[in-house]
């Protein structure tokens, strides 16, 4: 049987503890308002001036971004974890232990959860996990460009059918009052809002699977020929890395800001948010490879290096992070026995309740790693996968070092 590597690779932590603080500052918007908000951002609240420039610096440097990053490196974890062999050691019983909290993630506690992709997704993935490297990219760039046909392709089919006024006004008028519903449910308590969280959780995750699975899937090979290449655990050399960071970086803004002033200059109508769409789905791989590349280029360098064990330390709690993430904010923006702020924080201020969550999570992350080994859902997580309690505390001498 497969034994799961014990020794940690910082800059692929580093990298995923970026990864998970950066999708906060996205899916902050799903906690605090309508679904319908991240295609449509003039649904719900202010979209002028602050609140705007939050808008569109969002996305252009995080929507897509992060958790491109984060798929990748979930195919980079199955090598890890399950090695290359034919024996896939506990990773079936790993990726059902993940669908199972994801379930109760999605159906319970936030609609927006990736756990039950992941899992999904992870169960096909492992397949591939003895490509060599060039197989798996080809194959990695024919999934995601599937999810291109079927996601950009859409978009601009939409902007082929113009719905006539008097439609468009009944449209209006069905959203505003669902609108208006979904606040009230949200901001009454849990058990209120219970019933909309589960089905904007279901049909979020057939529609996701079904749009951008194949994306997922093949950011998942990527992220295992990554691995396997060297580039996540920063073997390549420095001036490599930093030559990728720039080109990558650059034409990554160019793309996404292009995307997000296309949108904004076109009133966010149909044919504008197609564009905007086409523009941001390519510009997001390659800022995202743009972000890893500078990651690892700063992982080389000793300077950084208590920076980037910080983002480590983030990193290997991602999964107990990520949870945390759902349980404050949901706190925050659902009623009873939450504070019930659905519908009423502008853009600015959830952008401030990000920063602050990131404060929190980058100081009590290596905090608590002084005194564990692992984080306390991470250690939930493996314990089910191994069908008993794993030793958490770190030896004495160990911790103290």
């Amino acid at each position: 049987m497969n034994a799961p590597r014990t020794d940690r690779l910082v800059s692929i932590d580093a990298l995923r503890g970026i990864a998970v603080l950066g999708i906060l500052m996205m899916n902050v918007q799903g906690f605090a308002m309508t679904p319908f908000a991240y295609d449509n951002p003039t649904l719900q609240m202010d979209l002028t001036g602050a609140n705007l420039d939050v808008w569109a610096f969002a996305r252009t440097f995080f929507a897509f971004k992060f958790i491109t990053i984060f798929s990748t490196l979930f195919g980079a974890g199955i090598i890890l974890m399950a090695g290359e062999n034919d024996d896939t050691g506990k990773h079936y019983p790993r990726m059902l232990w993940l669908l199972a909290i994801g379930a109760f993630h999605a159906y319970v506690l936030w609609w927006g959860d990736i756990l039950v992709t992941y899992a999904l997704l992870g169960m096909l993935a492992v397949k591939a996990r003895r490509m060599v490297p060039l197989k798996l990219v080809i194959w990695g760039l024919v999934l995601i460009a599937v999810s291109a046909v079927l996601m950009v392709g859409g978009g601009y089919l939409g902007t082929m059918f113009e719905t006539p006024p008097e439609q468009l006004a009944q449209q209006e008028e069905m959203m505003a009052g669902l609108l208006s519903d979904m606040t009230a449910a949200y901001q009454a308590g849990w058990l209120d809002r219970l019933p909309w969280n589960a089905g904007f959780g279901l049909v979020g995750q057939i529609a996701g699977l079904l749009m951008i699975g194949a994306r997922t899937l093949g950011l998942m090979f990527i992220g295992m020929a990554l691995f396997k290449s060297g580039f996540l655990s920063a073997s390549w050399s420095t001036a490599r890395y930093a030559v990728l960071a720039v080109i990558a970086l650059a034409a990554g803004w160019w793309l996404n800001h292009t995307s997000t002033t296309t949108m904004i200059a076109g009133d966010f109508d149909v044919a504008a948010m197609a564009d905007g769409k086409a523009l941001m789905y390519v510009g997001s791989l390659v800022m995202s490879f743009g972000y890893a590349s500078a990651v690892m280029l700063l992982s080389k360098i000793g300077v950084f290096s208590l920076i980037i064990k910080l983002f480590a330390a983030t990193g290997r709690m991602a999964f107990t992070n990520y949870l945390t993430q759902t349980l404050i904010m949901s706190f925050i923006f659902v009623g009873a026995p939450g504070l019930g702020l659905f519908g009423t924080v502008e853009r600015i201020d959830q952008a401030k309740l990000v920063l602050i969550v990131w404060t929190v999570q980058l100081i009590w992350s290596p905090i608590w790693l002084h005194f564990f080994r692992f984080g306390p859902l991470e250690w939930v997580w493996r314990s089910l996968t191994y069908g008993g309690f794993q030793p958490i505390m770190k030896p004495r001498t160990e911790a103290a070092g």
